[in-house]
């Protein structure tokens, strides 16, 4: 068992405990509405509580900006965060990796489901252009990418995933309203078990508020989030799909600047492929 290392925000010095809370009371500004901001903080168990600003938001409305100091602290070792490790390969060596192992095109559709209509996202990892400087699937040429677009209906995604026999589905989800992307994650994941394709396809969820164990949780594969790249999503698809089928990894690679990478992925995928 690991040693504990407890750990307490930062504010002026190291283990001060101070923290920064915004948030709106529904009332107009005013000396009371500031004491009622004060008062919340405390009842959060916050003590040296300061209200350093606060701003009308509306009619009848305040933001306030709060300091305060909590006595609470965390065992950082304590915590597990699900991952799993696997090599990266170049542009060039996955699809090579690819045409040797699997003899065909990885088929991957994508969309933003629901009303969502941000497609920054799902354009990123699946547009030929990319992201950073890293080429989108559609440039890969063993992968097969259909970008559906934007608000597209969970119903719309699993038909569109079944009739081109997608080894991977990819969901980006910005808005994210009263859980509403959780929502439609559930709907998408429970139509494709309803239609067969739950148990042969692989689920990949992204978003600025998605990270893996959220995805998970959901029943995703994997969850991706803020500055994940078209290749770190087009390698794990392909590690998935070894894994999937039983098959070895391939051999370690030794040209074209193959290296090591942190990857989400589920699990039970376990140790480094």
């Amino acid at each position: 068992m690991s040693e504990k290392q407890l750990i307490r925000p930062y504010g002026d010095r190291k283990d001060d405990g101070v923290v920064q809370l915004s948030f709106v009371l529904p009332v107009p500004v005013s000396e009371k509405a500031k004491e009622a901001a004060a008062l919340l903080a405390k009842k959060l168990g916050l003590s040296h509580v300061l209200v350093s600003s606060m701003d009308k938001a509306g009619e009848d409305y305040s933001f306030f900006v709060v300091y305060g100091r909590t006595h609470m602290q965390i065992d950082w070792n304590a915590i597990e965060v699900p991952v799993v490790l696997h090599r990266k390969h170049s542009f060039d060596d996955l699809n090579e990796a690819v045409k040797r192992d699997l003899g065909r095109k990885i088929v991957v559709v994508g969309a933003c489901i629901g009303t969502d209509s941000h497609t920054t996202g799902i354009d990123a990892i699946m547009n030929m252009k990319g992201f950073a400087g890293d080429y989108g699937l559609e440039r890969y040429p063993q992968f097969r990418a259909i970008n559906m677009g934007s608000q597209v209906e969970p119903a719309a995604l699993v038909a569109r995933a079944k009739a081109e026999a997608a080894d991977a589905i990819l969901v980006s989800k910005v808005v994210t309203q009263r859980d509403v992307h959780k929502e439609d994650a559930r709907a998408l994941i429970e139509l494709a078990k309803q239609e067969g394709i739950f148990e042969k396809t692989i689920f990949l969820f992204g978003g600025p508020r998605v990270d893996h164990k959220t995805a998970l949780e959901l029943g995703f594969d994997a969850g991706f989030g803020p500055g994940t790249k078209p290749s770190d999503v087009a390698n794990y698809i392909y590690y998935r799909i070894l894994e999937r089928s039983g098959k070895p990894p391939p051999p370690q690679p030794t040209a074209h600047g193959t290296q090591d990478a942190t990857v989400p992925g589920d699990p039970k995928l376990g140790e480094t492929l």
